[in-house]
């Protein structure tokens, strides 16, 4: 017999069973929570202990570092390595890999090793933190989120140690090993090489750009992805995610690899002082980080406008679902290029892989693209008339914040009190989602009523 279902609202999945009959709803206590860590590290990141001349640093400027380290971003106002003291270079370092894999799956670990029993409410945020499409198995995914962090940081720690410590001594070159493994995989881009440089003195090393793009490449992909891939050979077989994660990263980072080989093949700043393996090293690691890290071994500043706008493309685009980076996602982008491309068809459904994507999830697509871009056209808006900087690069600044990548055109120590707030702001935004924030600031109450339908005249 046919049973009448009522109409879903657009968000439902984000609107409706997710707030506990009282307290908040997951989206707002993951909200609350990123603020409150963001304010504790900002005040610890202001105290004398923290800063390398024993005089402290400036709130505002510590309020910032510690959302861009949080949000994973790696946009600085003063420089990590020679503004702050061991102490702070841990603290920064700590609230990396608490932004990376989310305060709700740290929370996990502390519950799990004190065996507290993990109720609905908890799981329910960790569903909303890992951005897991169900509840059900989300424990055993928190406990693989953290698995596969520290065994890979730890592989990646190892590596980048074994290539520092001839140049730096044992001790050094363990410490700067495992920050920059974690903060690669975390894609923050935070780095302890001084002056604003980044890892530009490692432009034709191998060692460098192989590890560090592999460990930028797999944070971006996802923790559930990540999840799959490990555990390919029990299941056998992919899910429609996954498959699109990959295929969509594979074929960004080849053609964002190959338009930056030949947008910069001939420019003396950048490409063209290298020889033929150099170019093609550094093209592929320019290639990788945009959509997420931040890390970059020639300067930003002294690319072509050509290629900076391509940048400007990719870190709109960010990383994926569940991982470690911003941007609107990849499978975002996927599930809109495939709707364009099923109405040019005539066809009604939008799939990939002979499976049928839900209209939820196309109207999620649409919704977090036009809230991006609304966002990234203010933010760049307001750039302008308090910043005293070229418009390409506000709006490299503004995209770069929002996809939490943290490259830079050589604006970000530059900019005003009200410029660093509001960029803070814009990583805050873009580590949480749009659409995650706009629903935390929702009454949470789908809307009962439907009215009658009409068409209107687009396009």
């Amino acid at each position: 017999m046919y049973r009448y279902e009522p109409p879903r609202p657009i968000f439902a999945p984000y609107v409706q069973g997710k707030r506990p009959a009282h307290g908040l709803s997951p989206a707002r206590v993951l909200v609350a929570g990123f603020a409150l860590i963001i304010l504790i590290g900002g005040f610890l990141l202001s105290t004398p202990m923290a800063s390398r001349s024993g005089l402290g640093t400036r709130f505002v400027d510590a309020l910032f570092t510690a959302t861009s380290a949080v949000c994973v971003t790696g946009l600085v106002v003063v420089d990590t390595h020679d503004n702050f003291s061991l102490f702070g270079q841990l603290i920064i370092i700590t609230l990396i890999q608490v932004g990376g894999i989310g305060f709700m799956t740290m929370a996990t670990l502390i519950y799990l090793l004190m065996g507290k029993r993990i109720n609905l409410k908890e799981r329910l945020l960790m569903q909303e933190a890992l951005n897991s499409l169900s509840v059900q198995g989300v424990v055993r995914l928190a406990r693989h989120v953290l698995l596969a962090t520290f065994l890979i940081e730890g592989i990646g720690g190892v590596i980048l140690s074994m290539r520092f410590i001839p140049e730096m001594g044992l001790a050094k070159g363990l410490y700067y090993g495992f920050f920059h493994a974690i903060s690669a995989f975390c894609n923050a881009g935070f780095d302890l090489f001084g002056g604003f440089r980044g890892i530009t003195g490692y432009v034709d090393d191998p060692i460098v750009n192989v590890t560090v793009s592999i460990l930028i490449i797999i944070g971006g992909l996802g923790f559930t992805v990540i999840a799959e891939t490990f555990r390919y050979r029990e299941i056998r077989r992919f899910s429609l995610h996954t498959k699109l994660v990959w295929m969509m990263t594979v074929i960004l980072i080849l053609l964002a690899a190959t338009a930056i080989f030949f947008l910069e093949f001939n420019n003396p700043k950048t490409l063209g002082a290298l020889g033929w393996e150099g170019k093609l090293l550094a093209a592929y690691f320019q290639g990788v980080t945009p959509r997420t890290a931040g890390y970059n071994t020639v300067s930003i500043a002294d690319l072509k406008p050509a290629t900076q706008f391509f940048l400007i493309i990719l870190m709109f685009i960010g990383a994926s679902p569940g991982s470690t980076g911003g941007g609107i996602k990849t499978t975002t982008l996927a599930s809109l290029l495939a709707a364009v491309w099923s109405m040019r068809q005539g066809k009604i459904d939008v799939g990939f892989f002979e499976r049928r994507i839900p209209p939820d999830t196309i109207y999620k697509a649409v919704g977090i693209t036009v809230m991006a871009v609304l966002l990234v056209v203010t933010v760049t808006m307001l750039l302008t008339i308090t910043e005293n900087a070229d418009f390409l690069a506000l709006l490299f600044e503004a995209t770069s914040a929002f996809g939490t990548v943290g490259l830079t055109m050589a604006v970000t120590p530059n900019l005003s009190d009200f410029g660093r707030m509001l960029i803070a702001l814009t990583m805050f935004i873009g580590r949480l989602g749009p659409l995650t924030l706009a629903v935390a600031l929702s009454s949470n109450v789908p809307a009962k009523l439907r009215y009658p339908e009409e068409k209107i005249m687009v396009g």
